[in-house]
């Protein structure tokens, strides 16, 4: 019987009924609206935490904090830029582009709006209430990304401190609405007395007790990393660690070079918990190469101070191999990032050597693509002259790896042979005198 009245059903259109009453299950995409403040001083809004000396345009800046949200999860409807001396204090922007902003909701239908700086939790608080969204900024944004891509325990304790150093300021706004109540009700009122003032000190005690233990557990985390390292001193084994700007292609060049099985995505922050591989050089040595975490500028800083285990890393490493996408319109921006977020972590004077990746996406002289490095003889020419430090790679391709290689292998010579003058070297090469 309930066979037939299906099929009755069916053949008089009751599928159209069926259908009607099936509800997707899926999460829709965050809408997101993009703002921006564009100053004289440097080009886009103020500049906060690691890479804050390098300058960005508003339009470029723009476009990174769209793959941004793309890479969360999110759709860009909309964007909106204000040229001011410096962002408004109390909304970051304008009251008039404030109002342009809201105004946009019913055409875009946005969900919520991400700001290009780091707001203050007074703005914050301000902007939620006028825009009646959820409001973030590129710092919340980006710590998001690092929760979502943190797999291992060290990753995740890292980010979950992070997020809480930045959710305790801003804790406040989340109670304002009762503290508002307890402080505005009538004199004598039952039930109104200071509850929100009371669940924000719990919260804020409760925030601050959880920091403290996550701050312990690294503390542990980084005594383990330190003893690793110095019992693979004692083993006279070097190490290469890579960095660069996120999707610079690290993590595609450490596939190439130690056949690692690492995730390769051409997007922001593919790869966070940081992985380690042998690496064979040329003449038969053997060196361990390291992929960490990718920078970008306006990098928070709760997260550098999180990471500091992580980054620590670099600071152990023989030699750093700063990988640039040479191909990125904002290549000298980013490489600059990168600089400027290791003289933050006080590593300028560690040996490097750059890595100009993704050559093969250059055009030809004939406007074809390329189809072997040597087509760039002539641009090679002109990089020995200016920059004897970089050198040429696609790794997407495996083009100029013999000459990294070969690179890699004499900068850990003369690290070693600077660090063991006249004796026989920790990693195994051997020291002038022995040479002879």
């Amino acid at each position: 019987m309930r066979r037939l009245a299906l099929r009755a059903i069916l053949s008089t259109g009751g599928d159209w009924t069926i259908a009607r009453r099936l509800h997707p299950t899926g999460r829709d995409r965050e809408r997101a609206f993009l703002v921006a403040v564009e100053t004289r001083r440097n080009g886009s809004g103020r500049r906060t935490g690691a890479g804050a000396s390098a300058r960005w345009d508003t339009e470029s800046s723009l476009e990174e904090l769209a793959q941004l949200v793309r890479t969360a999860g999110g759709v860009v409807v909309g964007q909106a830029v204000q040229k001011l001396r410096s962002p408004n204090p109390a909304h970051y922007v304008g009251p008039g582009k404030l109002g342009e902003i809201v105004a946009q909701r019913d055409a875009t239908g946005y969900t919520m709006v991400v700001f290009d700086d780091e707001l203050s939790p007074s703005q914050q608080r301000n902007l939620e209430q006028a825009l009646k969204v959820k409001v973030l900024d590129r710092a919340a944004l980006i710590l998001d990304i690092f929760a979502m891509r943190a797999h291992t325990r060290e990753g995740r304790l890292q980010v979950e401190l992070a997020q809480s150093e930045y959710l305790l300021p801003r804790l406040a706004g989340q109670w304002s609405h009762l503290e508002r109540l307890g402080s505005s009700g009538a004199q004598g009122a039952i039930g109104v007395r200071g509850p929100g003032e009371t669940q924000l000190e719990t919260d804020r005690r409760l925030a601050r007790n959880k920091i403290g233990r996550l701050k312990r557990e690294i503390e542990d985390v980084r005594r383990r990393r330190s003893l690793y390292r110095r019992r693979r001193a004692r083993s006279g084994v070097s190490v290469v660690a890579l960095v660069g700007y996120t999707n610079a292609g690290k993590s595609t060049l450490m596939r190439t070079l130690t056949h690692a099985d690492v995730l390769v995505e051409d997007q922001l922050f593919a790869t966070l918990d940081p992985v380690t591989r042998r690496l064979r050089l040329p003449r038969g040595r053997t060196t361990l190469l390291t992929d960490t975490v990718g920078f970008i500028q306006k990098l928070p800083t709760q997260l550098v101070a999180a990471f500091r285990a992580t980054l620590e890393e670099l600071a152990e490493a023989d030699l750093l191999l700063h990988v640039v996408d040479i191909t990125h319109p904002d290549a000298a921006q980013q490489s600059q990032t990168v600089d400027d977020t290791l003289a933050d972590l006080g590593l300028t004077e560690q040996p490097r050597i750059t890595a100009l990746n993704k050559v093969d996406l250059f055009v030809g002289r004939d406007g074809g693509a390329l189809t072997r490095i040597e087509e760039l003889a002539d641009y090679d020419l002109s990089l020995a002259q200016h920059r004897p430090d970089a050198v040429l790679i696609s790794a997407e391709r495996g083009w100029g790896l013999d000459e990294l290689l070969a690179r890699i292998e004499q900068a850990l010579a003369r690290a070693a042979e600077k660090n063991t003058p006249g004796t026989s070297r920790r990693d195994g090469w051997p020291s002038p005198t022995t040479a002879r």
